[in-house]
C-alpha cells in the first residue's frame, strides 16, 4: 500500500471520527419535564459537554414520529406506555428504564378567587362556577389521561366535560390557566411549582390513589449517539434522582 494511500484512509479516518464525535444529539422531552431536564442538562454538561438539541413536547407525538422515523437519539417520556410501545416495534435498544414517578396537579388562576378544594362537594362548585377548564389531550399526553381518570374516579366528569379545553401538552393546559384563558386546570405538580408560573396560578396537589401510577420513563433510540448514552446514564445517577426529587417527582 503506498504512503498517499495510507494518508488518504488516515485523513478519512479522522473526519469520520470528527464527524462521529460532533454528531448533534437530539433528546425528545416531556413537557412536564421541561423545569428538571433544564436542571439535569446543566449538571451533565458540567461532567460531560456534549451538543446537544432538546425538543419539549408531548409523548403520544414525539412516540408517533419516532415510529415514523424521527432521527431522535433519547426519548425522556411522561409515561411508560409510548416507550414500550416503541420497543414492541423494534425502535429502541431495549425497554428502557422508569426514571421518576409524576403526580398530577389542579390548579387555578391567582385573579379569578377561587379557592381550591379536593373535596367532591366542593370541587363539584368549583366546576360548576368555572368558565373553562383545561387539561392536556389524554390520547397525547399522559397527565391528561390521568386527570380524567382522576375526574371519572371522583365523580365529576359528567358535571366537567362540557367546559374542558384541551391543549397539546400539559405546559400548554397550564399556560391556560396561567394567562387566564381557563379558571382551572389539571397539570403536573412539577410545572405547578415552577417559578415561571407561580405569580399567576394556586395548586393542590391532588389524590394519587384516584389515577393510575405515572411512571416516567425514557428510552434509548436504536443507534444512539456516545452522548445520549451518556446522558440516559446520568439520569439514574443520584444527582438527577435529587433534581427530579425537589421537581415534585417520587422515584422509581
Amino acid at each position: 500500500m503506498s504512503a498517499y494511500i495510507k494518508s488518504l484512509i488516515t485523513v478519512v479516518l479522522f473526519f469520520i471520527a470528527n464527524h462521529c464525535w460532533a454528531q448533534t444529539t437530539f433528546v425528545v422531552v416531556a413537557a412536564n419535564m421541561k423545569d428538571a431536564f433544564t436542571e439535569i442538562n446543566a449538571q451533565f454538561q458540567k461532567e460531560h459537554p456534549a451538543d446537544l438539541k432538546v425538543i419539549y413536547g408531548s409523548s403520544g407525538n414525539f412516540a408517533s414520529q419516532i415510529i415514523h422515523g424521527a432521527p431522535f437519539h433519547l426519548f425522556i417520556s411522561a409515561d411508560e406506555q409510548y416507550p414500550l410501545e416503541l420497543f414492541k416495534k423494534g425502535k429502541t435498544v431495549d425497554e428502557g428504564k422508569i426514571y421518576a414517578i409524576g403526580k398530577l396537579a389542579l390548579i387555578a388562576n391567582q385573579a379569578k378567587g377561587i379557592r381550591l378544594s379536593e373535596s367532591k362537594d366542593e370541587l363539584a362548585e368549583i366546576i360548576k362556577k368555572a368558565n373553562k377548564i383545561s387539561l392536556a389531550k389524554p390520547e397525547l399526553a399522559p397527565y391528561g389521561r390521568a386527570s380524567v381518570e382522576y375526574l371519572k374516579a371522583s365523580g365529576l366528569w359528567d358535571l366537567a366535560k362540557g367546559k374542558i379545553v384541551y391543549a397539546d401538552n400539559i405546559a400548554m393546559a397550564a399556560m391556560f390557566v396561567s394567562t387566564g384563558s381557563a379558571d382551572i386546570g389539571f397539570t403536573a405538580l412539577s410545572i405547578a411549582n415552577s417559578p415561571a408560573i407561580q405569580k399567576e396560578i394556586k395548586s393542590i396537589t391532588l389524590n394519587p390513589n384516584l389515577y393510575q401510577p405515572i411512571k416516567q420513563r425514557m428510552v434509548l433510540i436504536k443507534n444512539p449517539t456516545k452522548d445520549a448514552i451518556a446522558l440516559y446514564n446520568f439520569m439514574q445517577s443520584p444527582k438527577a434522582k435529587e433534581i427530579l426529587g425537589r421537581h415534585g417527582y417520587a422515584l422509581p
